[in-house]
C-alpha cells in the first residue's frame, strides 16, 4: 500500500543510488493503491532524481492500480511483467464514501490534470491515461504497451536490464540520456529497521490488534501492580500501534466512538443497567474500529471481521475486570484494623467491664459497656490501639413449633 513510509523508502533508495553512482533505480510495483498525498510526494522524489528511475510492475500476477498507476507513469521507463495489470485510478474519498458533485468534480479534474502532466512529460498516451482516472479503465501489460502507456514488457529484472541497454530516454527536465546496463548488477535496497517495522505494521488491522493487546497489558499491570511484564509489553504494543496509525488517515469520529465505548464499560460496572451499557460499549467499539481509519481502498481500512473479533472479547474481558475491581472496592475489608470491626468472638473472661475475648483466632483485651459472662458471644464495635470495644450478641431463641 502507498503511504508515507513508501515515500521515505523511495527517497532513501534514490539518495543511496545517487551517492553510490548507480546507473539507474528499479522500483518494483505491486500495489492496490493508497494515499494521494503520499503518491504525490513519492512522484516528486522520482522526477527530481538525478538517477534514472524505472517503474516495473512485477511479479506476474501483480498489479499497479489506483495511485500505483500514477507511480508507473512517473518513471523515466515504465515496464510491466507478463500477466500484470494497471489502471483503475479514479480518485475516491477517504473512507470510500460518496463525495458531493462539486467536490467529486474538483478532485477528479485535479487528478486528471496531474496524470496528463506526467504522461505529456514522459511522452506517453496522456488521453488514454486520463481515461483510467475519469472512467477507472484498467489495462493488461499487452494493452498498455500497444497503446503506449508503458515502454516495454520484461519477465524479470535481467531481461529488463538487457532491453534497456543503449536505450535513450528523455528526463523530466527534457535532457536526453542513454542507458548503459551491460554487465550491470542489481543491488537490493535494504530498508532501515524503522522502515521494516512500520511497513510491517502499517496495515490498520494489525495496528488495531496491537493497540487492543497493549491496552489489555497496561490494564493488567494497573490491576496487579508488580507484574511488570504485562505493563512493559503493553506499552511497547501501544506505541507500535500508534506509530502505525500515525501514517494512516484517522477519522476522529471513529476515535471518539472508541473513547465512548470505554466510558460505557466503566458505567456498566458501576451502575445496574442489565447489560444495556455493556452492549452499547461493544457496539460503539465495533463501529469505532471500523470507522477509525479513513482508507481510500479496502486494504487500508479495518475489516468488520477484525473489529468484531477484537471488540467482543475485549468487551467481555474489560467488563469482567472492571466489575471485579469495583466489587472489591465496595466489599467489606477482611484484613487489618478495619477487618476487625463487626467480627464475632467469645468472652474468655468475664467482662465487667474489661477482660479478654477470643476473636479471629487470637486473644484480645476488650471492654464492654455492660457485663458479659464467660463464654458469651460478643461483637467488635471499635478498636483503640490493641484494645477492642465489644457488645454482647443476643442469643437466638425459639425454634420450630
Amino acid at each position: 500500500m502507498i503511504h508515507p513510509v513508501t515515500t521515505e523508502i523511495v527517497a532513501s533508495a534514490l539518495a543511496q543510488a545517487r551517492t553510490e553512482g548507480a546507473s539507474l533505480v528499479i522500483v518494483r510495483l505491486n500495489t492496490p493503491g493508497g494515499l494521494m498525498d503520499a503518491m504525490r510526494e513519492t512522484i516528486e522524489k522520482v522526477v527530481a532524481s538525478p538517477v534514472p528511475v524505472v517503474m516495473y510492475v512485477a511479479p506476474s500476477g501483480g498489479r499497479s492500480a489506483s495511485a500505483g498507476f500514477f507511480l508507473l507513469e512517473s518513471g523515466d521507463i515504465a515496464a510491466m511483467a507478463p500477466g500484470t495489470n494497471t489502471g483503475a485510478a479514479h480518485p475516491v474519498s477517504l473512507g470510500g464514501g460518496e463525495m458531493d458533485a462539486i467536490e467529486k468534480q474538483k478532485v477528479e479534474n485535479d487528478a486528471a490534470a496531474y496524470m496528463r502532466s506526467i504522461c505529456t512529460k514522459r511522452g506517453r498516451n496522456s488521453a488514454l491515461a486520463e481515461s483510467a482516472v475519469r472512467e477507472s479503465k484498467s489495462f493488461t501489460e499487452k494493452e498498455a504497451l500497444d497503446q503506449h502507456l508503458i515502454d516495454l514488457i520484461a519477465p524479470n529484472e535481467e531481461a529488463l536490464l538487457a532491453a534497456l541497454d543503449g536505450r535513450e530516454i528523455t528526463r523530466f527536465n527534457g535532457a536526453k540520456e542513454t542507458l548503459h546496463t551491460t554487465g550491470a548488477t542489481i543491488e537490493v535496497y535494504e530498508r532501515s529497521l524503522r522502515q521494516r517495522i512500520i511497513s510491517a505494521i502499517a496495515d490498520p488491522n494489525i495496528a488495531l490488534i496491537l493497540l487492543v493487546l497493549g491496552a489489555l497489558g497496561i490494564y493488567a499491570e494497573f490491576s496487579s501492580p508488580g507484574l511488570i511484564a504485562p505493563g512493559v509489553v503493553g506499552a511497547i504494543l501501544v506505541l507500535l500501534g500508534l506509530s502505525a496509525l500515525s501514517v494512516l488517515p484517522i477519522n476522529w469520529l471513529g476515535a471518539a466512538l472508541l473513547v465512548l465505548s470505554l466510558t460505557l464499560f466503566v458505567l456498566e460496572a458501576k451502575f445496574t443497567s442489565h447489560g444495556v451499557l455493556g452492549l452499547g460499549g461493544a457496539v460503539s467499539m465495533v463501529l469505532g474500529a471500523v470507522l477509525l481509519v479513513n482508507g481510500p481502498i479496502p486494504e487500508m481500512r479495518i475489516h468488520w471481521g477484525t473489529a468484531i473479533g477484537l471488540a467482543l472479547p475485549f468487551s467481555a474481558i474489560t467488563l469482567l475486570l472492571l466489575t471485579l475491581a469495583v466489587r472489591s472496592r465496595h466489599s467489606k475489608v477482611e484484613t487489618g484494623v478495619e477487618g476487625m470491626i463487626g467480627s464475632i468472638g467469645a468472652a474468655v473472661t468475664e467482662l465487667a467491664p474489661a477482660g479478654k475475648i477470643f476473636v479471629h483466632g487470637e486473644y484480645w483485651d476488650a471492654v464492654a459497656a455492660q457485663p458479659v459472662t464467660i463464654g458469651a458471644r460478643v461483637r467488635v464495635t471499635a478498636i483503640d490501639n490493641l484494645k477492642l470495644t465489644v457488645e454482647p450478641v443476643p442469643e437466638q431463641t425459639g425454634g420450630p413449633r
